[in-house]
């Protein structure tokens, strides 16, 4: 069964990186839109395209994945990686050399995490970004892996903290997907 979803209603119960599946009512069939973008979201078009992409790469690689995850120190992650063993990535996602250049955030992001990557698209200088995290090369339709992030692993409580916080989020917008009526309370 294929269901035409209210982009308004999206709005207010989905996590800011889906990708909207248009209808066609001819075949009825799902085709590839561009991402959708929540009221609100200061993120680019290029920046939900590499999210997907990138969250297509960490999925084949048996990563679940939470975006716009609140951290601890108040920062708010792009993507929050989760591995079967409790390992977690963080991959802040930059669209341009501009982007990239006005934002030191990412640095803090290191304390939340055992290895943070960027991902960035074609049009962005490899060259400038740090030697000292991972990178991934993305589109809207994969990514791949072209410097693996070293290991720093975390503390034990924070790492408590930040599954608690990934799996609440998860929890919570799923259950604004099933239910839009719900008052949630955030992530």
């Amino acid at each position: 069964m294929i269901f035409a979803l209210d982009s308004a209603w999206l709005a207010q119960v989905s996590s800011p990186i889906i990708a909207c599946v248009r209808v066609d009512q001819s075949t009825a069939m799902p085709g590839l839109s561009k991402p959708f973008a929540p009221q609100g979201s200061c993120q680019s078009g290029t920046a939900l395209f590499v999210a997907r992409g990138t969250r297509r790469l960490l999925r084949r690689l048996n990563f679940s994945t939470v975006t716009e995850l609140p951290l601890l120190s108040g920062r708010r992650a792009d993507i929050v990686a989760l591995a079967m063993d409790a390992s977690i990535l963080i991959v802040e996602i930059k669209s341009s050399a501009a982007d990239f250049r006005a934002d030191a955030k990412w640095r803090d992001y290191r304390a939340h995490c055992d290895r943070l990557f960027f991902a960035i698209p074609e049009t962005v200088p490899i060259e400038i970004m740090p030697e000292d995290a991972g990178l991934i090369l993305a589109d809207a339709f994969g990514a791949e892996i072209l410097r693996q992030a070293p290991e720093h692993r975390m503390a034990a409580a924070t790492r408590r903290a930040v599954l608690m916080r990934f799996a609440h989020a998860a929890a919570h917008r799923l259950h604004r997907l099933s239910d839009p009526e719900v008052l949630a309370g955030g992530d």
